[in-house]
């Protein structure tokens, strides 16, 4: 009969506790078992001493009549110097499948592809650039303006606006006449008379 030793879970739902017992190895996981050595509550801080328990004895006679442990008992074993565990090396286990190669490839080439297009695009003069119109400024209202109404507006500000007038009322008077309101329509007829 091929023994061996391993988990048996008990608990509720999320709130597992496990029994280490040695068992015929065609029984099932929670069910007939021939001898329970242990028992070992996950819930409980890896430093607390009633997280793994072990009868250090029986396992080593277990162990000595060819009762085969699994991965996490056989670390269990090896922390109370029952039996060595050797370490596990599996070099390919972080290789990516097949379909995750290609998914690289393919979005390699796409990141290539857009690269090129970027240099080629910076490359090449913007004919945006040589046909902009004249350079732009910004009035007092922070609309844009052409320069030669940027004049036209500073003109008609300036024969309107008072000495004695504030920066507040100067810049009432700007918007006005750049909205082409009462003061732009009188600082015209004066230019035209």
């Amino acid at each position: 009969m091929a023994t061996t030793i391993r988990l048996s879970r008990g608990g509720s739902k999320k709130r597992p506790y496990y029994k280490i017992v040695v068992a015929d190895s065609r029984s099932p996981r929670d069910g007939r078992f021939i001898e329970r050595i242990g028992s070992y509550n996950p819930l409980l801080g890896k430093d607390n001493p009633d997280r793994v328990k072990l009868d250090a004895e029986r396992a080593k006679h277990w162990v000595s009549v060819g009762a085969q442990p699994t991965d996490r008992v056989a670390r269990f074993l090896d922390a109370a110097g029952v039996k060595e565990r050797s370490a596990r090396n599996n070099p390919n286990k972080a290789v990516p499948g097949e379909k995750a190669k290609e998914r690289a490839e393919e979005k390699a080439a796409k990141l290539a592809e857009a690269e090129e297009a970027a240099a080629a695009a910076a490359a090449a003069p913007a004919p945006a650039e040589e046909a902009a119109p004249e350079a732009a400024e910004s009035d007092a209202t922070g609309s844009v303006k052409s320069e030669e109404t940027a004049e036209a507006v500073a003109d008609a500000v300036s024969e309107e606006v008072p000495a004695d007038a504030s920066a507040d009322d100067a810049a009432a008077i700007a918007e006005e006449v750049a909205e082409g309101g009462p003061v732009a329509e009188a600082g015209e007829e004066k230019a035209e008379g």
